[in-house]
């Protein structure tokens, strides 16, 4: 982000040069320069405050394209037909689906408050939730999935809120080297990233809630796999045991023969804070309540092999 503010702060400070020194204003810059080698550069969040800088700049920056592109970049599984689709039908299209899934709900800050706008009220529960996930190591995606859940099915209401991203059997194999040694767990926690991005269609609302970076790595001490866990914990229903509620995501990866990395299990359950599961209809009260947005909680890292 701080590369993208340089470009951005040296490209104005040209533009003002020439206002100085040749009688030029930031005006006469053609819009498809700002637009082809400047915007184009920029990150999300920079590119948001740019839009606050001039009415110029605004407007520029609001174009549907340079969103979508964000978006894409940012989160690859949002290049999947649906969601290309459902994103442009949002109320400002794909900036307002930025907005909605970025920070992480756990880089809010704790006396955060949030507007109706930015809850999930309904007068009827979503059919559907839809999970848009991206899992980065050293900066390279090793993987990325959309999956569809129904919401509306007794068996999805009375059990307990799990969305799998993979079959039992399935093994996802990357290109890259599996981590070995007692540092291995150490090399998880600061080189994992991982975006889960739940969105429902019908209300055209999006919400992440990952913590982007792990809160925990665990070896298991028989299989030798290691378990990657992300969390938020977020407000619920306040004088409950569930008036704080984490939404949990555990990865599960091993080594394959050859060397490589495989991703075996990639998982969001629900939790409360005296460690029960919430089921499928407890969860979707939880995201439908005015509080739910309220305030994000951070989680502590803590890095162990069991």
């Amino acid at each position: 982000m701080a590369d993208c503010s340089s470009k951005l702060s040296d490209s104005t400070a040209a533009i003002s040069t020439v206002d100085e020194y040749g009688g030029a204003t930031f005006s006469t810059v053609h819009p498809d320069i700002i637009q082809t080698h400047i915007l184009t550069r920029l990150d999300g969040p920079t590119l948001a405050s740019a839009a606050c800088t001039s009415s110029q700049l605004h407007a520029l920056s609001c174009q549907e394209k340079l969103w979508t592109d964000i978006c894409h970049s940012t989160w690859p599984s949002t290049t999947a037909p649906r969601l290309r689709h459902l994103i442009s039908t949002f109320p400002d299209g794909p900036r307002s689906f930025f907005s909605e899934s970025f920070p992480p709900l756990s880089d809010l800050e704790p006396t955060t408050t949030t507007t109706a706008s930015n809850t999930w009220r309904y007068h009827h529960r979503p059919s559907e939730l839809i999970s848009a996930v991206d899992i980065y190591y050293r900066g390279k995606l090793m993987f990325s999935k959309v999956v569809e859940t129904e919401t509306v099915s007794g068996w999805f209401r009375c059990s307990p809120f799990r969305i799998d991203l993979l079959e039992p059997k399935d093994v996802v194999t990357t290109p890259i080297r599996y981590p070995n040694g007692d540092n291995a767990c150490g090399q998880l926690s600061e080189e994992f990233t991982l975006s889960w991005i739940v969105i429902d269609p019908r209300g055209r609302r999006a919400m992440n809630l990952s913590s982007h970076r792990p809160v925990s790595v665990q070896r298991h001490w028989l299989s030798g796999e290691v378990h990657v866990r992300f969390a938020s914990v977020l407000t619920g229903e306040r004088g409950s045991s569930s008036e704080y509620v984490q939404w949990g995501i555990v990865v599960t990866c091993g080594g394959s023969d050859s060397g490589d990395m495989q991703v075996r299990e990639v998982s969001l359950l629900a939790e409360d804070m005296d460690g029960m599961h919430l089921n499928g209809g407890d969860s979707l009260e939880h995201l439908q309540k005015d509080e739910f947005l309220t305030r994000a909680v951070d989680t502590t890292l803590t890095i162990s092999s069991s």
